[in-house]
């Protein structure tokens, strides 16, 4: 019982440190399940021991007391938190529990919605002027931020009082979460890093952060937007349900998300949190769980509050995306270009389900503006099947023995100088006997996208460079079959099938060498383009930079990497040995485009198409003659737009006047779908 005493004391104190860094600050030090696990861990403690639980328990509290420098705004009703679920089998039991507290024949309607990671706002209208804007603070009482959240473009500054035959609204209370869209978030941070000012460590504390200013007109510059979730009170209207709530809201103006749904049946609830935990990367915004409402707002007064937290409502939980850990090295690796590539060897963290004991460090340049030292505490973000990547110090915790980590002089794999090209911000090895790098390249020339040579993979390109059998690609087309035998683990069998792959490989098209080639931004799309103008190796060789602008879909940036490469004699060597070893390097006439119903056209493929693949819609427009490319420029025929396209590509077809096409209507150009 000692034990649970002082661990209860120790967790009170822990969380409400971080709870003030969180919500009073904007600066947290650890990450929200880190947080939630603290709390976790505090209730269990108080539910063994209930005598124990103190009116200010960080468990009875909903957010931080509001920050000195604004007035104070107590909320006629309270602003609640919610309990958390952090699995499917706790939704169940949720539900369980609150069944037992109402008759059994009862109707039950839930509302879902995304759980928006913002900052929680209380805005009241009266005669439909908006008067006042409050954060949700401790709950009972928060901070007057009118003036900032006036700037909020999302946020109406006045509403219709009458809708229809509806009763004149003479005061209402909207309730809401104020957000900030990734890309908005990015581009912010990177505006911070130029101006030298501090950077956010995520959208929720950019969000916080910006509505929180004294000065208005700070907050004016930043990219907020508003999501209404709820009706906290309304004079002059009787309301049943949240869904009716909601649809109010939508009336009178505010954005509510789209993706809010209802259901009847709990197990659909359950199937619409499981969707959303899977498709939660490509939200535009940052969703950490999804909340479950009981409909009926009768219901819900029936069921009550316990402990600040409503009965009727629940939180379920993402696995978390982000965490806290120590930075204790940082490690360079040789990329297949060249780039010498800072990563972040840190302090085991479980994120997400996941041990994560490296990170990206982007480059060097990023760490500097970042201002990341070697023994901080960093932020450590992992999304989906994203490579981890370290966000940014929690600069709180140092001490004074951080350094900075800097830029290798010479290449960690052969020793030799690197450079700085201007304008870039890679550091590279420029070695063309670099071990490392050619590791790479070999795995990139043996890879599918490239001259796919079936069993070469990364440990057989790492133990052809170490044994020295293999200086440069075209030394792969060299080897025999008594080479293979020579190495531990392969059989004459093994080793035979090997040598054959790598010979059936040198009759591959000219698309596919250029791939594996490995110049910096070729790849699969820009090779292909290529070859509609160029017949052979020699002819890109021989083109300037000013020639090759001119192929469609290849833009300065590219055009001179191509023309780049091909100025190095080592490389032009490497194309003559490739030849000498029979690989297939082009030639005969300049190719044209192949005659059918999409000759002379030029497609851009966008989002999911209902029954192909955008590689197979890709081989169906080349197959009748077309042609597809990567990016939208006025040489854009056609737009083929399938679900959840990229609103860029579409936005810049609008701005050129480019026609959009569906899968059917691409089709009907083909001649495979009847016209009517």
């Amino acid at each position: 019982m000692d034990d649970d005493r002082s661990r209860l004391e120790e967790l009170t104190d822990q969380l409400n440190y971080h709870s003030y860094r969180y919500y009073g600050l904007d600066a947290p030090e650890i990450g929200d399940h880190e947080y939630d696990l603290l709390m976790r861990e505090l209730k269990e403690i108080e539910s063994r021991h209930p005598e124990w639980i103190a009116a200010n328990s960080p468990s009875q509290r909903v957010g931080s007391e509001p920050r000195e420098g604004f007035g104070r705004v107590s909320h006629p009703a309270p602003m609640l938190s919610l309990s958390d679920a952090f699995g499917e089998e706790e939704l169940w039991t949720w539900f369980d529990r609150v069944r037992k507290l109402v008759p059994l024949d009862t109707d039950w309607e839930f509302v879902v919605e995304p759980k928006i990671d913002g900052l929680a706002v209380a805005l009241t209208y009266e005669n439909g002027q908006l008067i006042r804007g409050a954060t949700r603070g401790n709950g009972a009482v928060g901070e007057d931020v009118t003036a900032n959240v006036r700037t909020v473009k999302s946020v109406p500054l006045s509403i219709p009082v009458q809708l229809d035959s509806a009763p004149v609204l003479a005061s209402i209370e909207v309730r809401g979460e104020i957000y900030m869209r990734i890309a908005d978030f990015e581009a912010l941070n990177e505006s911070q890093i130029e101006k030298g000012e501090k950077v956010f460590a995520n959208p929720r504390n950019a969000a916080a952060g910006s509505l929180r200013q004294l000065d208005p007109k700070v907050t004016v510059q930043r990219p907020l937007r508003l999501f209404a979730y709820a009706i906290g009170y309304a004079e002059g209207i009787d309301l049943r349900s949240q869904w009716e709530s909601l649809n109010l809201l939508r009336n009178e103006g505010f954005p509510v998300n789209d993706d809010i749904a209802q259901f009847s049946d709990f197990s659909e609830v359950v199937d619409y949190c499981r969707a959303w935990m899977a498709k939660r990367d490509s939200l535009l915004y940052e969703a950490d769980g999804v909340v479950i409402k009981v409909n009926d707002l009768g219901l819900q007064a029936r069921l009550g509050v316990v402990g600040g937290q409503p009965r009727w409502a629940i939180a379920f939980k993402f696995p978390a995306r982000e965490a806290t850990t120590i930075l204790l090295d940082v490690g360079v690796n040789v990329g297949r270009t060249g780039t010498i590539n800072p990563y972040a060897i840190l302090e085991p963290v479980e994120i997400g389900g996941v041990v994560v004991k490296q990170a990206s460090l982007h480059n060097y340049d990023d760490v500097a503006r970042k201002d990341i030292r070697i023994g901080d505490r960093v932020v450590v973000k992992r999304a989906g099947d994203v490579i981890p990547q370290v966000v940014g110090p929690v600069s709180s915790f140092r001490n004074g023995a951080e350094r900075a980590p800097l830029p290798p002089e010479r290449c960690p794999s052969c020793g030799e100088p690197v450079v700085k090209p201007d304008g870039e911000v890679a550091v590279y090895c420029v070695s063309a006997t670099c071990p490392a790098q050619l590791v790479r390249l070999v795995e990139h020339f043996v890879s599918r996208s490239g001259m796919e040579i079936q069993g070469v993979g990364e440990r057989i390109s790492a133990l052809l460079v170490e044994k020295g059998l293999v200086h440069d690609v075209a030394d792969l087309y060299f080897l025999k079959q008594e080479d293979f035998l020579a190495l531990e683990g392969f059989a004459e069998k093994s080793a035979e099938n090997l040598v054959n792959s790598i010979q059936q490989s040198k009759t591959r098209p000219l698309d596919r060498l250029l791939t594996a080639l490995g110049i910096r931004f070729v790849g699969s799309e820009v090779a292909k383009m290529l070859t509609y103008k160029y017949p052979s190796v020699d002819a890109i060789m021989n083109a300037t930079q000013g020639d090759l602008e001119t192929n469609e879909g290849i833009g300065p940036k590219i055009a001179k990497s191509i023309a780049d490469y091909f100025a190095v004699e080592r490389n032009r060597k490497l194309i003559e040995k490739l030849e000498r070893a029979g690989v297939n390097l082009g030639g005969g006439e300049l190719k044209t485009d192949k005659p059918g119903p999409l000759s002379g056209l030029t497609f851009v493929v966008t989002g999911t198409l209902p029954s192909m693949s955008r590689e197979q819609a890709k081989a169906l427009i080349e197959s009748c003659g077309g042609k597809v490319t990567g990016s939208v420029s006025s040489k854009t025929s056609y737009i083929l737009v399938g679900a959840e396209p990229g609103n860029a590509k579409l936005s810049e077809a609008q701005k050129l006047g480019i026609p959009t096409i569906d899968e059917v209507g691409l089709k009907r150009l083909v001649g495979n779908e009847p016209s009517s």
